[in-house]
C-alpha cells in the first residue's frame, strides 16, 4: 500500500508520497513513487503513483521510452492536459496486458492510479488524477488536492486546513501531518517520504527533499501534533447531558 497527496495552490504545486510498497513481519520494500520530468525554463512535471508495483514501473518505463522517440512524450506535449492524456493512455494500455483471465486466475490486482501535475510554459500550473481506466479529472477551486492509495486517514486534516490560498510552507506541514496520521493507522504506509514543489511560473522543480526516520523536523512535527491533539481533546468540555 502507499499514500500520495498533491495540492494545487495559488503559489504552486506540492507533491508528497511515502516509499513503502509492502509491509509485513519480515518483509518491507522501499521504492520511490515520485517521478520528475523537467526542462528548466520550459516545463516541470511530477508524477506520483499508487497501485501494483510492476504496473506502475511499466507505465513509467513506457513514458520514459517515448521521450527518446519521435512521438508525443512528456517532454514535448503542448499542455498539461495532453500530459495527463498521455499518462492515461499508458496506464490503460499497460493494465490491459494484465487483465482478464490472467488477473482472475492469479488473484492479483494489476491496477494503478497516478497524480500528474506541473506547469508547461504558456499555461498555469495544473494537477490531474488519472484513474486505472485511463480517464482523469482536474483540480478546481472547490477541490484543490488529490490523494491516491491509503487516503482515508490523512484526509480530515487536509479538508480542514488546505485552500487554494494556503501558503506552500503551511501546505507542506499539513501534508506531513496527513502522512503521519496515515502511518499511525496503517503500517503499510511508512518512511522514507518524498517531497517536491513546483512554484508558479518557475518552470522547474525548485525543491526536492527526502525525509527519513532521523529527520529532526518530521520527528518534532509528529510529536507536537500528537501532544497538541491530546491537549485540545482534554480541553473539550464533557457532555453535560450525560449522566453516569
Amino acid at each position: 500500500m502507499t499514500y500520495c497527496v498533491a495540492m494545487s495552490l495559488d503559489e504552486g504545486l506540492l507533491f508528497a508520497s511515502d516509499c513503502r510498497t509492502n509491509a509485513g513481519v519480515d518483509h518491507v520494500s522501499t521504492f520511490s513513487k515520485m517521478t520528475v520530468v523537467e526542462q528548466p525554463g520550459e516545463r516541470a512535471l511530477v508524477l506520483l503513483n499508487a497501485g501494483n508495483l510492476a504496473t506502475t514501473q511499466a507505465v513509467i518505463s513506457t513514458l520514459r521510452k517515448r521521450m527518446h522517440m519521435s512521438e508525443p512524450s512528456l517532454l514535448n506535449v503542448p499542455s498539461m492536459f495532453d500530459a495527463a492524456q498521455l499518462v492515461g493512455d499508458a496506464v490503460r494500455t499497460t493494465i490491459h496486458h494484465h487483465d482478464g483471465q490472467d488477473q482472475a486466475a492469479s488473484g492479483v490486482d494489476f491496477t494503478c492510479t497516478f497524480l500528474v501535475g506541473g506547469q508547461i510554459g504558456g499555461e498555469a500550473p495544473r494537477l490531474f488524477l488519472v484513474y486505472p481506466q485511463g480517464n482523469f479529472i482536474e483540480t478546481s477551486s472547490d477541490t484543490c488536492y488529490f490523494q491516491i492509495g491509503e487516503s482515508k486517514y490523512g484526509k480530515p486534516i487536509i479538508d480542514r486546513v488546505v485552500k487554494p490560498a494556503t501558503q506552500l510552507d503551511e501546505a507542506v506541514k499539513c501534508a506531513l501531518v496527513s502522512i503521519d496520521s496515515t502511518m499511525r493507522s496503517n503500517l503499510s504506509v511508512g518512511l522514507p517520504l518524498d517531497l517536491a514543489i513546483v512554484r508558479r511560473d518557475a518552470l522547474r522543480v525548485g525543491f526536492r527533499h527526502r525525509i527519513d526516520a532521523d529527520d529532526p523536523y518530521f520527528q518534532s512535527l509528529r510529536t507536537g501534533w500528537g501532544q497538541g491533539l491530546r491537549r485540545v481533546f482534554n480541553e473539550l468540555p464533557a457532555p453535560q447531558w450525560l449522566t453516569v
